[in-house]
C-alpha cells in the first residue's frame, strides 16, 4: 500500500522551526553589530549551540512523545505477533486519503496479522481434519486385524475381513499419497512441463480408467469429444481428468448418466464433466475446492477432500480456470477452460 496524498504539515513545522533559528541569529547578530570580531564569534557561538541544544531538546521531545508512542505500538504489536498473538490490530492515526508512513505500516501489519491467523486456523484445521481421515482406517484396521487374530471364523467372514482390511489400508495409502502431492503442489515452485499433446487420447485413457467402476454401478456414459490438441502439461491435467472423473462416478447413483465434454470455444479448450448425482448446495460450492472440505458431511461417501484441492491447485499453475454450477438433487457440472489450443 502506497502513502495516500502529500500532508504538508510535518514539513511546515520544520520550516517554522528553521525559520526561528536563522531569524534570531540574524537578530542577535543585528544587536552586536559594532563589537569586536572576538566578541561577535564568541556571542555567536553561543547563541548557535544554545538554538542547535534548543532545537535538539525541541526534537527530542516530538520524537519521544509523538513518534516515540507510535513506534512503541508498532513495536508492542510486533512482539506480540511473534508470539503467536495475531489478532492484535492497530488503528491508523489519520483517514484513508491522508496516510502517512506510519498508517501505511499499521495497515500493512493488520493484513499480515489476519493473514497469519488465516494460516494458523488452516494448519490447525488440516492437522485436525489429517488425524481424522488417518485415525479411521487405522481403527478399521485394528479391529480387523485383532478379529482375524482369534481365528473360528469361517471362510466366507474371512475373505469379508481381509477385503475390509486391504480397502482400509488402500484408503490409508490413498490419503498419503495425495497429502504428499498437494504438499508439493501448494509448496514447490513446480515449472509445468509444457508439451504438446493428444487433450481427446488423454482424456479418453481417463475415462476408459473408470471403466469398471461405471459398469459396476450401471451408469451411462455420454461423451462429446472433440479431437483437439493441446501445448500443456499431460501429466498434471491427468490428476485433473481423474480427479473430476471420480467425483462423478462416485456421487452419481446407480444408474445415472455422466457426460463428459471436450470443445474448442473461442481458441480455449473447455472440458467439461457433468453428473445426475446429488448435486452441490450454494454455501458448499463456496468452498468445495477448500483442503479436506467435504459436502457430504456424513462422510457416506469415502473420500479424504483433497482430490478437488489439488484440481484447484493444478489448474493455476497452468494458468487456466475451474468453476462448477449445481443444483441439489439434480448433479453437478464442472468445467475446465484451458490456453494452449493447437
Amino acid at each position: 500500500m502506497k502513502r495516500r496524498n502529500f500532508s504538508p504539515f510535518g514539513y511546515f513545522l520544520f520550516f517554522i522551526n528553521v525559520a526561528a533559528v536563522v531569524t534570531c541569529a540574524v537578530l542577535v547578530y543585528s544587536a552586536i553589530d559594532g563589537m569586536n570580531t572576538a566578541a561577535i564569534a564568541a556571542i555567536m557561538l553561543a547563541v548557535v549551540v544554545t538554538l542547535a541544544a534548543l532545537c535538539t531538546l525541541v526534537d527530542f521531545i516530538r520524537r519521544r512523545f509523538i513518534d516515540g508512542k507510535i513506534t512503541d505500538e508498532i513495536a508492542s504489536a510486533t512482539a506480540r505477533m511473534a508470539h503467536g498473538d495475531y489478532s492484535v490490530r492497530l488503528n491508523p492515526r489519520h483517514q484513508y486519503n491522508n496516510y502517512d508512513e506510519y498508517d501505511v505500516i499499521m495497515v500493512n501489519l493488520n493484513s499480515l496479522a489476519a493473514e497469519l491467523a488465516k494460516i494458523e486456523m488452516m494448519n490447525s484445521d488440516f492437522i485436525s481434519n489429517v488425524s481424522h481421515e488417518i485415525k479411521t482406517p487405522l481403527s478399521v484396521i485394528s479391529n480387523y486385524a485383532a478379529a482375524l487374530k482369534k481365528g473360528g471364523l469361517d471362510e466366507d467372514t474371512r475373505e469379508k475381513y481381509i477385503t475390509t482390511l486391504t480397502g482400509a489400508s488402500k484408503r490409508l495409502s490413498d490419503l498419503v499419497v495425495n497429502v504428499l502431492k498437494l504438499n508439493k503442489l501448494e509448496h514447490s515452485n513446480i515449472a509445468a512441463d509444457l508439451k504438446e499433446f493428444d487433450l481427446a487420447e488423454s482424456l479418453r485413457n481417463s475415462i476408459l480408467d473408470f471403466e469398471e467402476a461405471v459398469d459396476g454401478k450401471n451408469l451411462q456414459l455420454d461423451c462429446d469429444i472433440d479431437e483437439l490438441s493441446l501445448y500443456s502439461d499431460k501429466s498434471l491435467l491427468e490428476t485433473v481428468w481423474h480427479n473430476l472423473i471420480s467425483n462423478a462416478v462416485k456421487f452419481t447413483p446407480e444408474g445415472g448418466r455422466i457426460t463428459v465434454s471436450v470443445k474448442n470455444e473461442n481458441g480455449y479448450a473447455v472440458v467439461s464433466v457433468s453428473d445426475t448425482g446429488c448435486g452441490i448446495a450454494g454455501d458448499t460450492g463456496e468452498r468445495i475446492f477448500d483442503k479436506f472440505y467435504q459436502g457430504d458431511t456424513s462422510h457416506a461417501q469415502e473420500g479424504n477432500g483433497l482430490g478437488l484441492a489439488m484440481v484447484k491447485r493444478v489448474i493455476d499453475i497452468l494458468g487456466g480456470e475451474i468453476s462448477v454450477s449445481s443444483k441439489v438433487g439434480e448433479g453437478s457440472t464442472f468445467t475446465v477452460k484451458l490456453k494452449g489450443l493447437k
